[in-house]
């Protein structure tokens, strides 16, 4: 990205976008006072964060029994009552999700990535689904100490083990794939980019024209196959960002607050919520709203503007679409793809 000189002075800067990940489907009820079970509560929670200051909700739900849904009609109950209950916000569904069939005869129909395209059919529609981009190990718990899983579930050993060894299946063929069905639905893809090398590939994509779309993404700073959250990594990133995308800092636990308040200063935006982060001062837990009134309070002390839904939105460009790879390459301000025979750095070429 690109930092001018009047660059860090708030007046210049986007208006603060704040995305919340209330959920924590990692965690089990018991784990928290702050895990919301019923639909009602869910629902409530989005409220919540919204009245806080977050313009941007990260969407999982829960079965009555506590355990993360896997049930398409689910979600798109959730959505609906969410689209009443919270109309402003921008809706981002994780993902992460693969669909259980639901209905007699379903599970002889349906393959795996089948079980996730299916997050293109969600209805109503998200603003956002996330993807990750190149499979690659997700330790979660790789950063996490005894007390960052002091008193949940992620302090049990086999608990901890099974998060331990996940990984993200997200190969080219399911890239290609979900990028297609996802943009044919009128659904932004919100990448989750652990490093730049996963950077890389997505411009490649965008290059041979597979997405043709705002750049909007994370920096998931959460180490366990993804970079760590270091200064420098996130530095590197961000420099590597083209100047046109908009970058969001994500982080684990209690790194995630000395990591957003840099991103506050430097104009990038920021990610809360207990699916990332349980705790305030060491020993001390902190609530998802808890949380966004954190940043929002960070904002002003650096005299930073909070972003409103309508500005979220803006800032996303949600339901932007581009005509081509070339399109949108100078959109994001990268340099155009080698036209036959050109040498050097293929340069920009005045219309």
């Amino acid at each position: 990205m690109q930092f001018l000189d009047d660059s860090l002075l708030p007046e210049n800067q986007q208006a603060l976008v704040i995305q919340v990940a209330p959920y924590g489907p990692e965690f089990l009820p018991g784990d928290s006072d702050d895990i919301p079970v019923t639909m009602a509560e869910q629902v409530q929670k989005a409220v919540d964060c919204w009245n806080a200051g977050a313009t941007v909700l990260h969407v999982h739900c829960r079965e009555a029994d506590g355990c993360g849904s896997k049930r398409l009609s689910m979600f798109n109950e959730m959505l609906a009552r969410l689209r009443e209950a919270v109309p402003q916000m921008v809706l981002q569904v994780g993902g992460s999700i693969s669909f259980a069939p639901e209905g007699e005869g379903a599970d002889a129909r349906w393959l795996n990535d089948d079980t996730r395209h299916m997050l293109a059919e969600l209805d109503p529609k998200p603003d956002q689904v996330t993807i990750a981009i190149n499979t690659n190990q997700m330790n979660v718990c790789e950063l996490m100490g005894a007390d960052d899983v002091a008193g949940t579930s992620l302090a049990l050993p086999a608990y901890q083990e099974a998060y331990r060894e996940m990984w993200i299946p997200s190969g080219p063929a399911f890239v290609a794939e979900h990028l297609k069905r996802l943009q044919a639905s009128g659904i932004q893809p919100h990448f989750m980019l652990g490093d730049a090398g996963q950077l890389e590939t997505v411009e490649r994509l965008i290059r041979r024209g597979a997405y043709t779309g705002p750049l909007v993404l994370n920096w998931v700073g959460i180490g366990g196959g993804a970079d760590g959250p270091n200064p420098y990594n996130m530095m590197e990133f961000i420099r590597r960002v083209p100047a046109g995308a908009v970058l969001t800092i994500e982080s684990i636990m209690r790194n995630v607050l000395p990591l957003n308040t840099m991103a506050i200063a430097m104009g990038l935006h920021v990610r809360v919520g207990i699916e990332d982060n349980l705790w305030g001062r060491k020993g001390q837990r902190i609530t998802s709203v808890q949380q966004v009134e954190q940043m929002v309070r960070i904002a002003r002390e650096l005299h930073r503007d909070v972003a409103s839904g309508a500005q979220a939105k803006a800032t996303y460009q949600i339901g932007t679409r581009y005509q081509s790879a070339d399109e949108t390459l100078a959109r994001l301000g990268w340099a155009p793809n080698r036209r036959p025979g050109e040498r050097g750095v293929p340069l920009r070429r005045a219309a």
